[in-house]
Protein backbone atom coordinates (compact mmCIF):
# COMPACT_ATOMS: atom_id res chain seq x y z
CA UNK A 1 0.00 0.00 0.00
CA UNK A 2 1.13 3.40 -0.98
CA UNK A 3 1.62 6.02 1.56
CA UNK A 4 0.61 9.68 0.54
CA UNK A 5 1.39 12.95 1.72
CA UNK A 6 0.50 16.35 0.93
CA UNK A 7 2.13 19.02 -1.78
CA UNK A 8 2.30 22.95 -1.28
CA UNK A 9 -1.21 23.11 -3.40
CA UNK A 10 -3.02 20.40 -1.50
CA UNK A 11 -2.73 17.50 -4.06
CA UNK A 12 -2.16 14.18 -3.13
CA UNK A 13 1.32 12.93 -3.70
CA UNK A 14 2.34 9.27 -3.64
CA UNK A 15 5.76 8.88 -1.25
CA UNK A 16 9.34 9.23 -2.84
CA UNK A 17 9.86 5.55 -3.28
CA UNK A 18 6.77 5.02 -5.51
CA UNK A 19 7.38 8.26 -7.36
CA UNK A 20 10.72 7.21 -7.91
CA UNK A 21 9.77 3.99 -9.71
CA UNK A 22 7.02 5.38 -11.57
CA UNK A 23 9.47 7.64 -13.02
CA UNK A 24 12.13 4.68 -13.90
CA UNK A 25 9.44 2.56 -15.32
CA UNK A 26 7.91 5.49 -17.27
CA UNK A 27 11.47 6.09 -18.27
CA UNK A 28 12.92 2.65 -19.38
CA UNK A 29 9.82 1.66 -20.71
CA UNK A 30 9.46 4.50 -23.35
CA UNK A 31 13.23 4.26 -23.86
CA UNK A 32 13.22 0.87 -24.66
CA UNK A 33 10.77 1.98 -27.38
CA UNK A 34 12.83 4.68 -28.82
CA UNK A 35 16.12 2.81 -28.56
CA UNK A 36 14.94 0.24 -30.84
CA UNK A 37 12.58 2.92 -32.91
CA UNK A 38 16.30 5.02 -33.81
CA UNK A 39 18.08 1.48 -33.98
CA UNK A 40 15.86 1.00 -37.22
CA UNK A 41 16.45 4.51 -38.99
CA UNK A 42 19.70 5.12 -38.51
CA UNK A 43 20.69 1.53 -39.82
CA UNK A 44 18.20 2.23 -42.70
CA UNK A 45 20.51 1.95 -45.38
CA UNK A 46 22.32 -1.47 -44.07
CA UNK A 47 18.59 -3.01 -43.45
CA UNK A 48 18.02 -2.04 -46.96
CA UNK A 49 20.38 -4.09 -47.85
CA UNK A 50 19.98 -6.75 -45.62
CA UNK A 51 16.17 -7.41 -46.13
CA UNK A 52 15.72 -5.52 -49.65
CA UNK A 53 18.82 -6.69 -51.80
CA UNK A 54 17.05 -7.14 -55.38
CA UNK A 55 15.51 -3.45 -54.32
CA UNK A 56 19.22 -1.84 -55.43
CA UNK A 57 18.67 2.13 -54.39
CA UNK A 58 15.21 1.91 -53.52
CA UNK A 59 16.17 -0.35 -50.66
CA UNK A 60 16.01 2.48 -48.46
CA UNK A 61 12.88 3.67 -49.06
CA UNK A 62 11.47 0.24 -48.44
CA UNK A 63 12.62 0.28 -45.27
CA UNK A 64 11.15 3.55 -44.68
CA UNK A 65 7.98 1.97 -45.97
CA UNK A 66 7.94 -0.87 -43.70
CA UNK A 67 8.61 1.07 -40.58
CA UNK A 68 5.35 3.17 -42.31
CA UNK A 69 2.96 0.38 -42.28
CA UNK A 70 3.68 -0.58 -39.04
CA UNK A 71 2.43 2.95 -37.65
CA UNK A 72 -0.92 1.94 -39.58
CA UNK A 73 -1.63 -0.33 -36.34
CA UNK A 74 -0.69 2.39 -33.69
CA UNK A 75 -4.36 3.53 -33.55
CA UNK A 76 -6.08 -0.10 -33.40
CA UNK A 77 -3.27 -0.88 -30.61
CA UNK A 78 -4.24 2.59 -28.76
CA UNK A 79 -7.42 1.89 -29.04
CA UNK A 80 -6.45 -1.60 -27.55
CA UNK A 81 -4.09 -0.76 -24.45
CA UNK A 82 -5.90 2.70 -23.85
CA UNK A 83 -9.35 0.77 -23.38
CA UNK A 84 -7.54 -1.92 -21.07
CA UNK A 85 -5.44 0.95 -19.29
CA UNK A 86 -8.53 2.91 -18.34
CA UNK A 87 -10.94 -0.04 -17.30
CA UNK A 88 -7.97 -2.54 -16.10
CA UNK A 89 -5.54 0.22 -14.46
CA UNK A 90 -2.61 1.75 -16.03
CA UNK A 91 0.45 -0.12 -14.96
CA UNK A 92 -1.16 -3.50 -16.15
CA UNK A 93 -1.55 -2.18 -20.03
CA UNK A 94 2.11 -0.87 -19.52
CA UNK A 95 3.74 -3.74 -18.33
CA UNK A 96 2.20 -5.48 -21.02
CA UNK A 97 3.09 -3.93 -23.76
CA UNK A 98 6.18 -3.26 -22.69
CA UNK A 99 6.81 -7.03 -22.51
CA UNK A 100 5.29 -7.40 -26.11
CA UNK A 101 7.11 -4.37 -27.64
CA UNK A 102 10.52 -5.75 -26.39
CA UNK A 103 10.26 -9.06 -27.42
CA UNK A 104 9.30 -8.36 -30.77
CA UNK A 105 12.89 -6.04 -31.29
CA UNK A 106 14.39 -9.29 -29.80
CA UNK A 107 12.96 -11.40 -32.56
CA UNK A 108 14.32 -8.61 -35.35
CA UNK A 109 17.41 -9.41 -34.69
CA UNK A 110 17.35 -12.87 -34.59
CA UNK A 111 16.05 -12.98 -38.43
CA UNK A 112 17.63 -14.31 -41.25
CA UNK A 113 18.66 -11.78 -44.05
CA UNK A 114 17.38 -12.10 -47.66
CA UNK A 115 20.16 -13.99 -49.07
CA UNK A 116 19.29 -16.85 -46.58
CA UNK A 117 15.69 -17.31 -46.81
CA UNK A 118 14.31 -15.18 -49.60
CA UNK A 119 11.14 -13.38 -49.40
CA UNK A 120 10.37 -14.56 -45.38
CA UNK A 121 12.82 -12.08 -44.08
CA UNK A 122 11.21 -9.14 -45.37
CA UNK A 123 7.80 -10.33 -44.86
CA UNK A 124 8.72 -11.76 -40.83
CA UNK A 125 10.36 -8.15 -40.22
CA UNK A 126 7.02 -6.76 -41.16
CA UNK A 127 5.00 -8.79 -39.23
CA UNK A 128 7.37 -7.98 -35.90
CA UNK A 129 7.64 -4.21 -36.86
CA UNK A 130 3.55 -4.44 -37.25
CA UNK A 131 3.49 -6.36 -33.92
CA UNK A 132 5.86 -3.77 -31.94
CA UNK A 133 3.48 -0.61 -33.75
CA UNK A 134 0.37 -2.60 -32.02
CA UNK A 135 2.30 -3.34 -28.31
CA UNK A 136 3.82 0.35 -28.67
CA UNK A 137 0.79 2.02 -29.26
CA UNK A 138 0.22 3.12 -25.16
CA UNK A 139 3.81 3.42 -24.54
CA UNK A 140 4.13 7.02 -24.80
CA UNK A 141 0.86 8.50 -23.85
CA UNK A 142 0.61 5.24 -20.78
CA UNK A 143 3.54 6.85 -19.40
CA UNK A 144 2.98 10.43 -19.77
CA UNK A 145 -0.87 9.57 -17.49
CA UNK A 146 0.88 7.68 -15.40
CA UNK A 147 3.56 10.31 -14.13
CA UNK A 148 0.44 12.97 -14.68
CA UNK A 149 -1.62 11.47 -11.93
CA UNK A 150 0.96 11.20 -9.51
CA UNK A 151 2.66 14.35 -10.00
CA UNK A 152 2.15 17.55 -7.90
CA UNK A 153 -0.61 19.78 -9.68
CA UNK A 154 2.13 22.76 -10.21
CA UNK A 155 5.41 20.69 -11.17
CA UNK A 156 3.24 18.65 -13.94
CA UNK A 157 5.00 19.26 -16.80
CA UNK A 158 8.22 18.84 -14.45
CA UNK A 159 7.29 15.51 -14.57
CA UNK A 160 5.47 14.25 -17.72
CA UNK A 161 8.92 15.76 -19.22
CA UNK A 162 10.74 12.28 -18.36
CA UNK A 163 8.55 11.29 -21.18
CA UNK A 164 10.21 13.12 -23.98
CA UNK A 165 13.15 12.71 -22.34
CA UNK A 166 13.50 9.42 -22.08
CA UNK A 167 12.59 9.04 -26.30
CA UNK A 168 15.19 11.49 -26.15
CA UNK A 169 17.70 9.01 -24.81
CA UNK A 170 16.23 5.99 -26.33
CA UNK A 171 17.57 8.08 -29.60
CA UNK A 172 20.72 9.14 -28.56
CA UNK A 173 22.07 5.86 -27.35
CA UNK A 174 20.46 4.69 -30.29
CA UNK A 175 22.65 7.10 -32.49
CA UNK A 176 25.88 6.87 -30.24
CA UNK A 177 25.09 2.73 -30.78
CA UNK A 178 25.24 3.63 -35.00
CA UNK A 179 27.64 6.11 -35.11
CA UNK A 180 30.18 3.35 -33.34
CA UNK A 181 29.40 0.73 -35.75
CA UNK A 182 29.82 2.58 -38.39
CA UNK A 183 32.90 3.77 -37.15
CA UNK A 184 34.82 0.55 -36.16
CA UNK A 185 32.95 -2.41 -37.94
CA UNK A 186 33.25 -3.22 -41.82
CA UNK A 187 30.65 -3.15 -43.93
CA UNK A 188 30.60 -6.47 -44.32
CA UNK A 189 30.81 -7.17 -40.95
CA UNK A 190 27.16 -4.57 -40.47
CA UNK A 191 25.99 -6.68 -42.99
CA UNK A 192 26.60 -9.65 -41.22
CA UNK A 193 25.92 -9.31 -37.44
CA UNK A 194 26.14 -5.47 -36.29
CA UNK A 195 23.27 -4.37 -37.22
CA UNK A 196 21.78 -7.06 -35.19
CA UNK A 197 23.23 -6.16 -31.64
CA UNK A 198 21.18 -2.98 -30.33
CA UNK A 199 17.87 -5.44 -31.65
CA UNK A 200 18.76 -7.96 -29.30
CA UNK A 201 19.85 -5.64 -26.00
CA UNK A 202 15.87 -4.71 -26.16
CA UNK A 203 15.01 -7.91 -24.52
CA UNK A 204 16.69 -7.95 -21.38
CA UNK A 205 15.70 -4.17 -21.14
CA UNK A 206 12.02 -4.79 -21.82
CA UNK A 207 12.05 -7.93 -18.84
CA UNK A 208 13.59 -5.36 -16.60
CA UNK A 209 11.20 -2.88 -17.16
CA UNK A 210 8.08 -5.13 -17.11
CA UNK A 211 9.70 -6.61 -13.69
CA UNK A 212 9.39 -2.74 -12.28
CA UNK A 213 5.33 -2.42 -13.62
CA UNK A 214 4.22 -5.31 -11.87
CA UNK A 215 5.63 -4.01 -8.73
CA UNK A 216 3.69 -0.71 -9.30
CA UNK A 217 0.09 0.63 -8.06
CA UNK A 218 -1.98 2.86 -9.76
CA UNK A 219 -2.30 6.42 -8.43
CA UNK A 220 -5.03 7.38 -6.19
CA UNK A 221 -6.75 9.81 -8.67
CA UNK A 222 -7.58 6.76 -10.90
CA UNK A 223 -8.55 4.41 -8.13
CA UNK A 224 -11.03 7.20 -7.15
CA UNK A 225 -12.33 7.61 -10.43
CA UNK A 226 -12.89 3.62 -10.82
CA UNK A 227 -14.22 3.06 -7.53
CA UNK A 228 -17.32 5.86 -8.99
CA UNK A 229 -17.23 4.58 -12.65
CA UNK A 230 -18.64 1.00 -10.84
CA UNK A 231 -21.87 2.85 -10.81
CA UNK A 232 -22.17 3.63 -14.09
CA UNK A 233 -20.82 0.12 -15.95
CA UNK A 234 -21.56 0.88 -19.85
CA UNK A 235 -19.54 4.00 -19.85
CA UNK A 236 -16.73 3.02 -18.36
CA UNK A 237 -16.65 0.04 -20.68
CA UNK A 238 -16.89 2.20 -23.23
CA UNK A 239 -14.20 4.28 -23.40
CA UNK A 240 -13.52 4.80 -27.23
CA UNK A 241 -17.03 5.71 -27.80
CA UNK A 242 -17.07 8.26 -25.12
CA UNK A 243 -13.72 9.99 -26.43
CA UNK A 244 -15.36 10.06 -29.82
CA UNK A 245 -18.87 11.45 -28.62
CA UNK A 246 -17.83 13.40 -25.48
CA UNK A 247 -14.12 15.03 -26.13
CA UNK A 248 -14.23 15.44 -30.03
CA UNK A 249 -12.41 18.85 -29.25
CA UNK A 250 -9.88 17.37 -27.35
CA UNK A 251 -9.06 14.35 -29.72
CA UNK A 252 -8.38 17.00 -32.55
CA UNK A 253 -6.33 19.09 -29.95
CA UNK A 254 -4.52 15.95 -28.88
CA UNK A 255 -3.91 14.46 -33.05
CA UNK A 256 -2.61 18.40 -33.87
CA UNK A 257 -0.07 18.57 -31.48
CA UNK A 258 1.54 14.97 -32.02
CA UNK A 259 1.35 16.40 -35.78
CA UNK A 260 4.32 18.86 -35.24
CA UNK A 261 5.73 16.49 -32.63
CA UNK A 262 5.97 13.80 -35.67
CA UNK A 263 7.40 16.11 -38.44
CA UNK A 264 10.04 17.44 -35.69
CA UNK A 265 11.15 14.33 -34.27
CA UNK A 266 10.92 12.26 -37.18
CA UNK A 267 12.30 14.60 -40.06
CA UNK A 268 15.21 16.31 -37.55
CA UNK A 269 16.13 13.21 -35.33
CA UNK A 270 15.67 10.38 -37.90
CA UNK A 271 15.56 11.30 -41.55
CA UNK A 272 18.01 14.33 -41.23
CA UNK A 273 21.07 11.93 -40.59
CA UNK A 274 19.73 9.66 -43.55
CA UNK A 275 19.44 12.95 -45.84
CA UNK A 276 22.59 13.93 -44.96
CA UNK A 277 24.45 11.12 -45.89
CA UNK A 278 22.76 9.75 -48.77
CA UNK A 279 21.78 13.00 -50.06
CA UNK A 280 23.83 15.76 -48.92
CA UNK A 281 27.00 14.00 -49.37
CA UNK A 282 28.49 14.11 -45.79
CA UNK A 283 30.36 11.74 -44.36
CA UNK A 284 27.89 9.24 -42.65
CA UNK A 285 30.06 9.35 -39.06
CA UNK A 286 29.92 13.61 -38.82
CA UNK A 287 26.29 13.18 -39.67
CA UNK A 288 25.37 10.75 -36.74
CA UNK A 289 28.08 13.19 -34.74
CA UNK A 290 25.74 16.12 -35.12
CA UNK A 291 22.86 14.43 -34.51
CA UNK A 292 24.41 12.79 -31.21
CA UNK A 293 24.97 17.08 -29.88
CA UNK A 294 21.46 17.62 -31.57
CA UNK A 295 19.78 15.11 -29.42
CA UNK A 296 22.16 16.52 -26.46
CA UNK A 297 20.84 19.63 -26.57
CA UNK A 298 17.14 18.61 -27.02
CA UNK A 299 17.16 16.70 -24.01
CA UNK A 300 18.38 19.51 -21.64
CA UNK A 301 16.10 22.56 -23.40
CA UNK A 302 13.25 19.66 -22.77
CA UNK A 303 13.49 20.60 -19.18
CA UNK A 304 13.62 24.12 -19.72
CA UNK A 305 10.23 24.03 -21.44
CA UNK A 306 8.94 21.56 -19.52
CA UNK A 307 9.49 24.36 -16.55
CA UNK A 308 7.97 26.81 -18.82
CA UNK A 309 5.03 25.11 -19.79
CA UNK A 310 4.33 25.10 -15.99
CA UNK A 311 4.44 28.88 -15.85
CA UNK A 312 3.04 30.21 -19.06
CA UNK A 313 0.76 27.35 -19.84
CA UNK A 314 0.71 24.40 -22.33
CA UNK A 315 -1.48 26.36 -25.53
CA UNK A 316 1.11 29.00 -25.52
CA UNK A 317 3.47 26.65 -25.44
CA UNK A 318 2.34 24.79 -28.46
CA UNK A 319 1.51 27.41 -30.28
CA UNK A 320 5.18 28.94 -30.05
CA UNK A 321 6.64 25.90 -31.59
CA UNK A 322 4.36 26.03 -34.72
CA UNK A 323 5.33 29.71 -34.60
CA UNK A 324 8.53 29.05 -34.81
CA UNK A 325 8.94 26.13 -37.21
CA UNK A 326 6.61 28.26 -40.19
CA UNK A 327 9.05 30.89 -39.67
CA UNK A 328 12.42 28.93 -39.29
CA UNK A 329 12.36 26.04 -41.12
CA UNK A 330 13.53 27.02 -44.59
CA UNK A 331 16.24 29.16 -43.37
CA UNK A 332 17.59 25.71 -41.04
CA UNK A 333 16.95 23.85 -44.13
CA UNK A 334 19.36 26.01 -45.95
CA UNK A 335 21.91 25.59 -42.96
CA UNK A 336 21.96 22.12 -43.04
CA UNK A 337 22.61 21.66 -46.75
CA UNK A 338 26.18 23.69 -45.77
CA UNK A 339 27.95 19.98 -45.24
CA UNK A 340 31.23 21.77 -46.16
CA UNK A 341 30.86 22.90 -42.82
CA UNK A 342 30.26 20.79 -39.49
CA UNK A 343 29.08 24.23 -37.76
CA UNK A 344 26.69 25.37 -40.09
CA UNK A 345 24.81 21.62 -40.23
CA UNK A 346 24.60 22.29 -36.59
CA UNK A 347 23.61 25.48 -36.15
CA UNK A 348 20.65 24.56 -39.06
CA UNK A 349 20.07 21.34 -36.23
CA UNK A 350 19.92 23.51 -33.52
CA UNK A 351 17.49 26.21 -34.68
CA UNK A 352 14.74 23.26 -35.44
CA UNK A 353 15.73 21.79 -32.10
CA UNK A 354 14.62 24.72 -30.11
CA UNK A 355 11.47 24.63 -32.22
CA UNK A 356 10.59 20.98 -31.12
CA UNK A 357 11.18 21.47 -27.77
CA UNK A 358 8.90 24.12 -27.65
CA UNK A 359 6.33 21.62 -28.45
CA UNK A 360 8.04 17.99 -26.97
CA UNK A 361 8.39 19.34 -23.27
CA UNK A 362 5.25 19.97 -23.25
CA UNK A 363 2.67 17.67 -25.31
CA UNK A 364 2.86 15.09 -23.17
CA UNK A 365 1.06 16.96 -20.06
CA UNK A 366 -0.32 18.23 -22.19
CA UNK A 367 -1.88 14.80 -23.87
CA UNK A 368 -2.51 13.75 -20.29
CA UNK A 369 -4.70 17.24 -19.10
CA UNK A 370 -6.87 16.78 -22.04
CA UNK A 371 -9.16 14.10 -21.31
CA UNK A 372 -10.97 12.90 -17.66
CA UNK A 373 -10.21 10.15 -15.57
CA UNK A 374 -11.98 7.75 -17.00
CA UNK A 375 -10.94 7.96 -20.28
CA UNK A 376 -7.72 9.55 -20.10
CA UNK A 377 -5.72 6.58 -21.34
CA UNK A 378 -7.74 6.04 -24.67
CA UNK A 379 -8.30 9.67 -24.84
CA UNK A 380 -4.72 10.29 -25.07
CA UNK A 381 -3.62 7.43 -26.61
CA UNK A 382 -5.88 7.50 -29.51
CA UNK A 383 -5.20 11.10 -30.55
CA UNK A 384 -1.00 10.67 -30.21
CA UNK A 385 -1.03 7.72 -32.09
CA UNK A 386 -3.77 8.69 -35.12
CA UNK A 387 -1.15 11.25 -35.41
CA UNK A 388 1.94 8.87 -35.60
CA UNK A 389 0.21 6.82 -37.88
CA UNK A 390 -0.48 9.98 -40.30
CA UNK A 391 2.32 11.69 -39.88
CA UNK A 392 5.45 10.50 -37.88
CA UNK A 393 5.50 6.51 -39.34
CA UNK A 394 5.19 8.47 -43.09
CA UNK A 395 8.04 11.48 -42.02
CA UNK A 396 11.02 10.01 -43.52
CA UNK A 397 9.44 8.09 -46.39
CA UNK A 398 7.18 11.39 -47.63
CA UNK A 399 10.66 13.10 -47.18
CA UNK A 400 12.22 11.21 -49.62
CA UNK A 401 9.75 10.62 -51.62
CA UNK A 402 9.52 14.70 -52.37
CA UNK A 403 13.19 15.20 -52.63
CA UNK A 404 13.16 11.84 -55.06
CA UNK A 405 10.73 13.17 -57.52
CA UNK A 406 10.58 17.10 -57.35
CA UNK A 407 14.88 17.19 -56.54
CA UNK A 408 13.90 20.10 -54.32
CA UNK A 409 16.43 20.02 -51.47
CA UNK A 410 13.82 22.17 -49.71
CA UNK A 411 11.23 19.73 -49.70
CA UNK A 412 10.97 18.79 -46.17
CA UNK A 413 11.21 21.90 -44.86
CA UNK A 414 8.28 23.10 -46.73
CA UNK A 415 6.52 20.25 -45.49
CA UNK A 416 7.27 21.33 -42.34
CA UNK A 417 5.80 24.24 -42.49
CA UNK A 418 2.78 23.28 -44.08
CA UNK A 419 1.51 20.61 -40.88
CA UNK A 420 2.49 23.44 -38.85
CA UNK A 421 -0.10 25.93 -40.19
CA UNK A 422 -2.82 23.30 -39.81
CA UNK A 423 -2.07 22.36 -36.19
CA UNK A 424 -1.27 25.87 -34.94
CA UNK A 425 -5.04 27.05 -36.52
CA UNK A 426 -6.53 23.76 -34.79
CA UNK A 427 -4.67 24.76 -31.01
CA UNK A 428 -5.51 28.39 -31.62
CA UNK A 429 -9.20 27.81 -32.03
CA UNK A 430 -9.91 24.48 -29.78
CA UNK A 431 -6.84 24.21 -27.39
CA UNK A 432 -8.16 25.20 -23.11
CA UNK A 433 -5.51 25.44 -20.96
CA UNK A 434 -5.03 23.16 -17.66
CA UNK A 435 -2.01 23.67 -16.46
CA UNK A 436 -2.30 24.22 -12.50
CA UNK A 437 -5.72 22.40 -12.22
CA UNK A 438 -6.58 18.70 -10.30
CA UNK A 439 -6.05 16.21 -12.59
CA UNK A 440 -9.50 15.11 -10.99
CA UNK A 441 -11.05 17.55 -12.61
CA UNK A 442 -9.16 18.35 -16.14
CA UNK A 443 -10.33 17.57 -19.70
CA UNK A 444 -13.84 17.86 -18.32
Amino acid sequence: MTSNVQTANGSPLADRAVIKKVAISSFLGNFIEWFDFATYLYFAVTLGIVFFPDAGASGTLMTFAVFAISFLMRPLGAIFWGSLGDKKGRKWALSVSIFLMSGAAFLIGCLPSFAVAGWFAPIALLVLRTLQGFSAAGEYSGAAVFLAEYAPNNKRGKYCSLVPTSTATGLLVGSTVALIAKATLGEADMLAWGWRIPFLIAGPLGLIAHWIRTKLEDAPVYKNAAVRDRSDKPAANQPLMKVIKEHPKSLLCSIAATMVNSIGFYVVLTFLPTYLTQYAGMDAAAAQAATDITLLCYILLLFATSWLSDHVGRRKMLLAACALFIVLSIPAWFLVQQVESFALVMAGELILCVCMACNDGTIACYQAELFPTDVRYTGAALGSNIGYAIFGGTASMVCTFLIDNTGNMYSAGIYMIAICIIAGIVQFKLAKEYAGKDMGHVGE
